[in-house]
């Protein structure tokens, strides 16, 4: 039992890490043996016996086991070296295939670039002999043209020296005449003219009248072309100004309101602003009367800001009145500026382009000034740029032409040279001038943009529907009136009112008295009767108001 155990713990100490071959089993199969021949007596040395067999066992074992795995590593190491030398085999061959090819396609480069350049001289040969050849085509050509030019120049000479030789017989031959026939040269020709002068003198005559009548219908015929694609090409509103302006009202109660107790507040907007306010039975509107532009708008916008804010009395008026006309100043500049921009002038004086901006309030046979500016501007820029002058030029005078009536009832004189006087106080070029002060021939014109000027104003005058004779006649003589009125000295303001039938003349009370008031008013009345004519009669009313204003502090 001992022996089994023994023997079973001696092959686990042994282990599979020590056997080799079966070595450990013989040994102990001998030492098996050896016991069992042995009697009982040796059985200790029977055990060591075994042990020592079996030291000497596992010693084998153990050495055998060593010298196994010696042998597999020297294997494994002989296996990695063989196999490395394979790999070096292997790339050695990949780099003899890789330079082979490697040199196959240098080679075909280096053949593909031989033939280029080979190709490349020959393109360059044939060029070259080309050139040669045009060279010496060239060269030909020129030597052609000098033999030629070469004879041209002997063909030259030798007329310049004949034409001499007949200039010399020609005057030789002149200077004979003139000794066999007594006469000089400019004689013979007064002698020639004055005999058959007289004997063609009606064919002549004819034949000049026909000229002037084919030259008349020519230029008969082309102004009116001109003209026409100039009024063609410009298509504006009628300029027409009428004598009224309607005010719409926002219920027709406020109608009392306007005209006040006993009619203070309409008294007093007619006398500030100087217009007739009608008010009738008309639903919803009100007439506001008057020939001057400028008093009705000032009305017109005096009224409808009264009407808004709804506080409507004398103090009120005067108050708005006032303002409106403060404002109006403001645009009468903002009018200018704009008419300006729309013909694209610019860089004026302030002052005068405020001139411009009240031709806004003017009118001339009831057309518009302003209006009636930016039409001759037009069309006389168009008519200028059909016949070859200069536009610009022609633009200008054409909107500045009416200028002097921006002032005509401040200063005695002719529009035109008016106009002029105010464009050489602001140093305008002379030709726009005379184009200003020629256009009514006060001067003669000195350019054709002068002709073109007052061309263009008659045009825009003689348009069906841009002017009322009447009308205008009628405005004449309401500011005939107002000039009348005006000319004596503490008048301030003058408006004539109904139609003509009535003067509101007010006057500084500083500088007129009561008494002076009244024999004014006889003035007035006695130099209207001489100096007008007028249907019916006028009443003259010379108003003197006098104002006592002291500040409570």
């Amino acid at each position: 039992m001992k022996l089994d155990s023994f023997k079973r713990n001696g092959l686990a100490l042994v282990g599979p890490a020590y056997r080799c071959g079966g070595v450990e089993e013989i040994i102990l199969k001998a030492g098996m043996c050896a016991s069992r021949q042995k009697g009982p007596h040796d059985r200790n040395t029977l055990i060591m016996e075994q042990i020592i067999f079996m030291l000497a066992g596992l010693l084998v074992g153990g050495g055998a086991g060593a010298v196994g795995m010696l042998l597999k590593q020297k294997g494994e190491r002989a296996g990695a070296v063989s196999l490395k030398e394979q790999m070096v085999r292997e790339a050695e061959k990949k780099q003899e295939d890789i330079l082979r090819q490697a040199r196959e396609e240098a080679a075909r480069v280096q053949e593909a670039a031989r033939r280029e350049e080979q190709e490349g001289k020959q393109r360059t040969m044939q060029l070259e002999e080309r050139l040669v050849a045009r060279d010496a085509q060239l060269d030909a050509k020129f030597e052609k043209l000098e033999e030629s030019r070469s004879r041209i120049d002997e063909q030259i000479q030798m007329l310049r020296e004949k034409e001499a030789g007949l200039s010399d017989l020609q005057e030789r031959a002149k200077k004979e005449l003139e000794k066999l026939s007594g006469l000089s040269k400019d004689d013979a020709r007064e002698l020639l003219l004055s005999k058959y002068e007289k004997e063609f003198e009606s064919d002549i005559l004819v034949r000049i009248r026909k000229m002037e009548e084919r030259l008349m219908g020519e230029a008969d015929k082309k102004a009116k072309k001109v003209i026409g694609l100039a009024i063609q090409k410009y298509a504006n509103e009628v300029a027409s100004e009428s004598m009224s302006t309607i005010v719409t009202l926002p219920e027709d109660d406020i109608k009392g309101r306007i005209i006040g107790r006993e009619g203070r507040n309409i008294n007093a907007f007619e006398r500030l602003t100087g217009v007739d306010v009608i008010v009738d039975d008309t639903p919803g509107s009100i007439l506001i009367s008057g020939f001057d532009l400028m008093r009705r708008f000032i009305a017109k916008k005096s009224l409808e800001i009264l009407i808004e804010d709804g506080r409507i009395h004398p103090a009120r008026i005067e108050e708005v009145v006032e303002k409106v006309k403060q404002d109006t100043n403001d645009l009468v500049m903002e009018f200018g500026e704009k008419a300006l921009l729309e013909l694209g002038i610019t860089g004026l004086h302030p002052n005068l382009v405020k001139m411009v901006g009240r031709l806004r309030f003017r009118t001339s046979y009831g057309q518009n000034i302003l209006k009636h500016s930016l039409e001759v501007a037009y069309i006389c820029g168009q008519l200028a740029q059909e016949i070859g002058a200069d536009v610009r030029l022609a633009k200008m005078a054409g909107f500045f032409h009416d200028l002097g009536k921006a002032v005509t009832h401040e200063v005695e004189g002719s529009h035109a040279v008016i106009g002029a006087t105010i464009l050489r106080k602001f140093n305008m070029d002379e030709k726009l001038i005379n184009c200003v002060e020629s256009h009514h021939n006060d001067v003669e014109p000195m350019c054709v943009e002068a002709i073109l000027t007052a061309a263009a104003d008659a045009i825009s005058g003689a348009r069906p529907g841009a002017r009322s004779d009447t009308l205008e006649n009628y405005v004449r003589r309401l500011q005939d009136l107002e000039g009348a009125a005006s000319s004596f000295e503490g008048v301030k303001n003058v408006y004539a009112i109904q139609a003509g039938r009535e003067v509101r003349v007010l006057v500084d009370p500083t500088e007129v008295s009561d008494l002076e008031a009244l024999t004014l008013a006889q003035d007035i009345a006695r130099k209207i009767e001489t100096e007008l004519q007028y249907p019916g009669e006028i009443k003259i009313h010379v108003i003197r108001e006098s104002r006592m204003v002291e500040f409570a502090r």
